[in-house]
């Protein structure tokens, strides 16, 4: 995830081309940097399929659903707290590395909760035989996402992010998080997510509206 912080590490000059890590510049980062830029797109399939497919809201799965979501969301929001909104910006231009927060436990904190989230809008359509294919999806979009972010970390930072990766799970949360570290934007955060949670509502009204006029789906 890129991260730019008023707080954290050492400012660095943008790169020339031939400054670029072998890791940025591979075949599978290129792809990465092609899903990245338009990574706002990404989330349709995993919304399409269970608002079309067929399926219906129960007990067992908006409970489910509503765990998976506010684990989700707090992951998410944790993380804006951290890197703040600069996270959502399209830019590779990265001046400062964040280590501290959730970025101590995984190193693509938001996108953990993206899974959770998106997993949990799943349970809650009933579609449950998308849960699997949603998680393969899941991995080979990111696969490439992250590979040229790390790619590109790893351009501008060097061994300093190197040694963070080497200490820190890609994925899994491992060890405790330090929050003495580093600045936390918290109402920065929440502000920046209320159009997320307006989102949220639009889905789950839609959820809703299908449960009641198209409980078999739409194909």
């Amino acid at each position: 995830m890129f991260r730019l912080l008023p707080s954290t590490v050492h400012r660095l000059p943008s790169l020339a081309l031939a400054d670029l890590s072998t890791s940025e510049t591979s075949r599978p980062a290129r792809v990465g940097a092609v899903l990245f830029r338009n990574r706002g797109w990404l989330p349709v399939p995993f919304l399409a399929v269970p608002l079309l497919a067929g399926g219906g809201i129960t007990r067992l799965g908006v409970v489910v659903g509503a765990v998976l979501g506010v684990a989700g969301e707090a992951w998410r929001l944790w993380g804006v707290a951290t890197a703040g909104t600069v996270t959502r910006r399209r830019s590779r231009n990265v001046q400062k590395l964040v280590t501290h927060g959730p970025f101590a436990l995984s190193r693509n904190p938001l996108y953990n909760g993206n899974y959770l989230l998106w997993m949990g809008f799943v349970a809650v359509s009933g579609v449950w035989w998308f849960v699997p294919l949603a998680t393969a999806l899941f991995a080979v979009e990111y696969y490439f996402i992250v590979r040229y972010e790390e790619g590109v970390l790893e351009s501008i930072f060097g061994e300093e992010y190197l040694a963070y990766k080497r200490r820190t799970p890609k994925w899994i949360p491992t060890g405790t998080a330090n929050q003495s570290d580093g600045e936390f934007l918290w109402a920065e955060a929440w502000k920046s997510e209320i159009s997320t949670f307006l989102q949220y509502a639009a889905l789950l009204a839609l959820f809703i509206g299908k449960d009641r006029y198209f409980p078999d789906g739409l194909f």
